[in-house]
């Protein structure tokens, strides 16, 4: 393999792993899965299967492209001197794969720069739904699809005509935060969802299955390939900081400044100073 790729021919190689991680992950599903571990509380969880996954994902890497970085969650970091990072989530809705629910996804995106994602500039991302198949992919410059058709964003009307995904941290203080903003947000929109995997949720925004995903504390793994696939969908993406923790809003542009007023507005009511 060349030692410089084309943002299209890193999209391909995480294709390739993705593919091969998401096999992976199902076939452990189907096998039962139990919890291995938790982090930051009782239903912050871990599998064995999170961490074979995350293992093989970045063995593929390491010998495909040995000097790049890597970031992922469970494993943790690895420099690399190429200023390329693979920032990767090996299972992402492992409560959903825990319970059996077909949310879940392997996430693997590309960026140039750390794995911040105020920082980086986005390469490529790629997240495959294992209990389905589906396949999303985005090549910045390049557009999105999914298994190989291409997505667009919606174009609500107003705020009112808004489809908002969501998500909730793992610990009490933090979910009593989103709930209080989320009973300011309900009444001003069409509806709230709440799927429990941040990459598939940027996904949706892309395929304009919902018109908006946000969410306060998701880490840069959860995002990383699903971003891409939002943006290059034609979404706005949005970062701020809110109570000393980072909000992300993934958008239809005809709703993005609006809705980020109004949740910026309501995080200040509701976050402590």
């Amino acid at each position: 393999m060349p030692a410089t790729l084309t943002p299209a021919q890193f999209a391909d190689l995480a294709e390739s792993i993705a593919r091969e991680a998401a096999a992976l992950a199902a076939r452990r599903r189907s096998e039962g899965v139990e919890v291995a571990d938790r982090k930051s509380s009782i239903a912050d969880v871990v599998t064995a299967a999170d961490r074979e996954v995350e293992a093989l994902i970045r063995a593929r890497i390491a010998t495909a492209r040995p000097d790049d970085g890597f970031h992922g969650e469970e494993s943790g970091s690895g420099a690399g001197s190429t200023g390329i990072t693979w920032v990767v989530d090996p299972i992402d809705g492992t409560v959903n794969y825990l319970y059996g629910s077909e949310q879940y996804g392997v996430s693997i995106g590309v960026v140039q720069g750390s794995a911040d994602p105020t920082t980086w500039e986005p390469v490529a991302g790629v997240v495959v739904a294992p209990a389905t198949g589906t396949v999303y992919r985005a090549v910045v410059g390049e557009g999105a699809t999914r298994d190989g058709d291409p997505l667009r964003v919606a174009t609500p009307a107003s705020l009112a005509e808004t489809l908002v995904a969501t998500g909730f941290g793992y610990t009490a203080d933090r979910r009593r935060e989103q709930v209080a903003v989320l009973a300011g947000l309900i009444g001003e929109v069409r509806d709230v969802r709440r799927a429990g995997a941040a990459s598939l949720d940027c996904c949706a925004v892309g395929a304009g299955t919902v018109d908006a995903y946000y969410e306060r504390g998701i880490n840069p793994w959860d995002m990383a390939a699903g971003a891409v696939v939002a943006a290059e969908a034609g979404a706005t993406v949005r970062i701020w900081e809110a109570g000393g923790t980072r909000s992300f809003l993934f958008a239809a542009p005809a709703i993005a400044d609006e809705l980020e007023t109004l949740l910026r507005r309501l995080e200040g009511d509701v976050l402590p100073d």
